[in-house]
């Protein structure tokens, strides 16, 4: 173990690809999906690209911020540099505050899964064991988990491949007894059976589905080409959304009517169903094993380094710093799995209670991380535009422009979580969280403060 040594430089191209084509895909693509659309109807296809639109403008300003500042570790310090300590502080310890919530989530998730196959087996004991193996995987090299999240979303991507290819087949007529058919895009009540309002309702849901594409920025400190690596991941985003989740949902609004009680289970499932696809259920249950355990994966890895980004400008324990000899923080990554654990077995003694509190008060969280990261970069386009323009190497469309519709948009969808009655309390436990770091960094400050005068007025003694 070693002080302060800096992070290694060992995550490559390929592995930087995979992790940004996968950090977004998880389960609530794959089951998450099929609420979206019973609540909206066909017009699911809508609420996704909007969604997806919101993503691909906060992606491409951490873009620009990532390129224009490759050393300065994770976007908490890109905020940080924007707009002060108190916003760097703030999303720091708000984005650890998620992933280790999510990973305690995705453990359990993930363990439901399993006991597919296993019933008889405990789920709390399924949860500890898989975040016992990924933690181990996460403490042996970032290449490690490189390697592990790069396979993990190269099935996640390939199995998307092989529904949209099947599933065109079949919309097109070309699979067996069928007939060139769109007709239940408009059947069943219409295009947009519940008005426009529940389409613009259901990005809510959805943009909880998208967080993680950020990750590819935080994992750039760890690649040897943190430029290179992170303008090629941000510019796929585009087609990666328009494909794998306008795509998959335009399919399977497409085959199958909205209303189906069936879609409400997994939507994947049911169309591989109506295809005929013998053991349909036990390829998705594998496929969204897969992609919780590539989110489960992810949290372990995101919040171990946003922790120790932390830890690097004073905001946590120095203690948090020590890396293994092969660059790994591994007492970050014990912290945010220690967290795991507790949870995991407080929900098997209070499953409704804490299981609940953690989906709600990380509800809005991610929300409030985007809107900083929106809030920051039109600030430090600004500075840099004016002090280093030959920084501005990858640019945010349409600045600043665009920038505003997007803290439009994200302020927007505060006020639509607020009216909807069913996710009141997610905003209510989420500001809860918020308004602690708040008071956390304020404690903090006071603190730092006083130490600072009483060692001035030490030095003016002593002299």
């Amino acid at each position: 173990m070693q002080q302060q040594q800096e992070l290694q430089k060992h995550l490559k191209m390929r592995h930087m690809t995979m992790i940004a084509l996968g950090g977004m895909i998880g389960a609530g693509l794959f089951v998450g999906s099929g609420a979206v659309i019973n609540a909206t109807g066909p017009a699911a296809v809508f609420t996704y690209a909007l969604a997806g639109l919101l993503v691909i403008l906060v992606v491409r300003m951490l873009a620009e911020m990532t390129t224009a500042y490759p050393n300065a570790g994770s976007f908490s310090e890109h905020v940080r540099i924007g707009l002060g300590n108190w916003a760097g502080f703030s999303i720091g310890w708000l984005y650890w505050y998620y992933w280790v919530a999510v990973v305690a989530i995705e453990a359990v998730a993930g363990a439901g899964i399993i006991q597919y196959w296993l019933p008889h087996v405990p789920l709390w004991i399924l949860s500890l064991t898989l975040m016992f193996l990924l933690t181990l995987t996460n403490l042996f090299s970032v290449r490690s988990f490189g390697e592990f999240e790069y396979w993990f979303s190269s099935i996640k991507v390939a199995a998307i491949i092989v529904f949209l290819f099947l599933g065109s087949l079949y919309i097109l007529g070309m699979w067996p007894g069928t007939t060139l058919n769109f007709s239940n895009l408009t059947e069943q009540g219409g295009f947009a059976p519940h008005g426009i309002k529940a389409i613009f309702q259901g990005i809510v849901i959805v943009m909880f589905s998208f967080v993680g594409s950020e990750v590819v920025t935080i994992a750039a400190a760890e690649s040897a080409e943190p430029k290179e690596a992170v303008a090629k991941a941000t510019r796929s985003v585009i087609w990666r959304i328009l494909i794998f989740f306008v795509g998959s949902v335009f399919i399977v609004v497409c085959i199958m009517p909205w209303n189906d009680t069936k879609i409400l289970g997994s939507p994947y499932v049911t169309v591989l169903e109506k295809l005929n696809i013998s053991g349909a259920a036990q390829i998705m249950n594998i496929v969204v094993l897969v992609a919780v355990l590539s989110c489960l994966n992810s949290g372990l890895y995101s919040a171990s380094r946003m922790l120790f980004g932390l830890a690097k400008k004073g905001d946590a324990p120095q203690w948090f710093l020590t890396l293994t000899n092969k660059g790994v923080p591994a007492r970050a990554i014990v912290a945010g799995t220690m967290i795991g654990y507790a949870s995991v077995v407080m929900a098997y003694f209070s499953p409704d209670t804490v299981y609940q509190f953690l989906v709600n008060s990380t509800g809005a969280v991610a929300l409030f991380v985007y809107l900083l990261i929106a809030i920051a970069q039109l600030r430090l386009r600004a500075r840099l535009e004016k002090e280093n323009p030959q920084l501005l190497q990858l640019r945010m469309w349409a600045y600043p422009y665009l920038t505003y519709v997007t803290i439009a948009g994200i302020l927007g969808i505060f006020v639509l979580i607020g009216m909807a009655p069913d996710m009141r309390s997610q905003l209510y436990m989420s500001l809860v969280c918020i308004i602690i770091v708040f008071a956390a960094y304020f404690f903090r400050a006071r603190k730092v403060s006083a130490e600072a005068t009483v060692e001035k007025q030490t030095d003016s003694l002593g002299a």
